[in-house]
């Protein structure tokens, strides 16, 4: 019998020099007149970068510009970002929160994200909620019949999150059991539920197409909400159809070469391209795209989960088009050299950057938190004869709150006498985004409707509703709780 020792290394010593060297945050309000600086100074441990991007984009935060570069262990980092509104960020409670985010270690980072109540529940909350997670081929009133089946059996739907890309759909959903006001611990119960649903998802389905469903207690160490639907959505293979740019030769499959020869401009698809630096030891990867917000989070998610480490970067944008530019290698130090390499990181790249690219008409909603309330919103417009494209729920307190894009089936304009319905029929207060999502301008022009009022006539202009602007509201509140900032 063989005898293999092994030395034992204490799961402190892992952190010893982020420790020593902890992040160095320095956030500027008077070099630029139109946006605030993030200078960051770090260890570079893996994983940092997306931390670090990951804090901004749960805040609703754009980054509009960015340069990324690491020597050896240590990592320099500059943010150029904005609020929604394209607004400096001056809020001295959202500029502590944003330093201790990033400046404390991956674990007491969870800790302040438990406080915002963001995207990581905090423990006791995660404990008193089940995961359900569904990949499959997106059909209208698919995700109706799912929650209608969910309320049935007596689930709350706390929070939920959908995208569609490809003809494919994916969604994560957090559901507690109404009886015990907690998690489902009946096997036999939790069993039936999930046989209940997979017959749903198998009736919408043919026998030979790919669909995963899953419910689930959630992990001690939960991936970030958005970074999880990446990772499912690229397991269901929607990247494999993503589609080359009209006119591309098939050395250039994307067309980047066309657009930077002045002969693309008017293409708003991604393009991307790969070009290895061998006397650096580097792949250069440059992808051009619409702009838009957390397209660098997207991007790096896909990077990441194909194990691509960047070592350098520059993203930038002109007018609607976002530039970036990547420096990297594989995580095992190799470039990136064969053709098969070359073209999975492309499909990846362009699939991360267009499936939040959602189309069609956006609705948010804000209501009384009640059960069933996504099966009430989705059958209201499975049966107005309008599909959804991506959503996502959350509630705070007695409060839910929605953001849905729709479209109709037969792919017409929706009439304004079906948005009329569906705002009476979900009561509360809906806005509309007039804004095709295919538009190039920044402005958004939105309705408000109460569903108290009793003319279909009283509109008025209302702000955005958004989850990060959920946080804002609260970080007032939070903000004894944080150190002042030290240039």
């Amino acid at each position: 019998m063989d005898i293999t020792y092994k030395p034992y290394i204490d799961p402190e010593f892992e952190s010893l020099i982020e420790r020593i060297n902890p992040p160095r945050v320095c956030i500027d309000n008077d070099t630029f007149p139109d946006c605030t600086l993030i200078k960051v100074d770090s260890a570079n441990k893996q994983g940092m970068l997306m931390e670090m991007v990951q804090v901004l984009t749960d805040l609703d935060l754009i980054i509009s510009k960015s340069y990324i570069s690491s020597d050896g262990g240590w990592l320099m980092d500059v943010f150029h970002v904005t609020d929604q509104q394209g607004n400096k960020v001056t809020e001295q409670s959202l500029l502590c929160y944003i330093q201790e985010g990033i400046c404390t270690s991956r674990r007491a980072s969870k800790g302040v994200k438990h406080i915002a109540g963001q995207e990581e529940a905090n423990q006791e909350g995660l404990a008193g909620r089940m995961v359900l997670e569904m990949t499959g081929i997106d059909r209208p009133g698919l995700m109706s019949e799912m929650s209608a089946v969910l309320a049935a059996l007596g689930c709350h739907i706390s929070d939920a999150v959908a995208w569609t890309h490809n003809r494919r759909v994916a969604c994560i959903i957090n559901v507690d059991d109404i009886s015990v006001h907690g998690k489902i611990t009946d096997p036999c119960r939790l069993a039936h539920i999930q046989a209940q649903l997979e017959n749903v998802v198998e009736a919408h389905h043919y026998k030979d197409e790919p669909r995963s469903l899953r419910l689930s207690p959630p992990a001690a160490r939960q991936t970030h909400r958005e970074r999880r639907l990446h990772q499912i959505m690229a397991a269901e293979g929607d990247c494999e159809e993503s589609c080359s740019c009209c006119g591309g030769t098939n050395d250039d499959i994307y067309g980047y070469e066309m657009w930077r020869k002045g002969q693309g401009t008017r293409c708003n698809r991604t393009h991307v391209q790969i070009e290895n630096c061998k006397n650096m030891g580097y792949s250069l990867v440059s992808v051009r795209s619409r702009d838009r917000p957390k397209l660098l989070f997207d991007t790096l998610c896909a990077l990441m989960d194909l194990q691509y480490v960047v070592s350098h970067a520059a993203i930038s944008s002109e007018g609607s088009i976002a530039i970036q530019e990547y420096y990297l290698r594989h995580k095992n130090g190799g470039i990136l050299e064969s053709e098969g390499e070359k073209r999975k990181v492309i499909r990846y790249l362009v699939a991360a950057t267009e499936r939040r690219a959602s189309h069609g008409l956006r609705l948010e909603i804000c209501t009384k938190n009640r059960t069933g309330l996504l099966s009430d919103v989705t059958r209201i417009f499975r049966e107005n004869g309008l599909s959804i494209t991506r959503a996502e729920i959350g509630t705070r307190g007695e409060k839910a709150f929605g953001t849905f894009y729709v479209k109709d089936v037969s792919d017409d304009d929706v009439s304004p006498r079906t948005l009329e319905i569906v705002r009476q029929e979900i009561g509360g207060t809906v806005i509309v985004d007039n804004k095709s999502s295919s538009g190039a301008s920044p402005e958004a022009s939105f309705s408000r409707a109460k569903g108290s009022s009793s003319s279909s006539s009283g509109i008025e202009e209302g702000p955005r509703l958004s989850f990060g602007s959920l946080l804002w509201a609260q970080l007032e509140r939070l903000s004894n709780n944080f150190r002042p900032i030290k240039s």
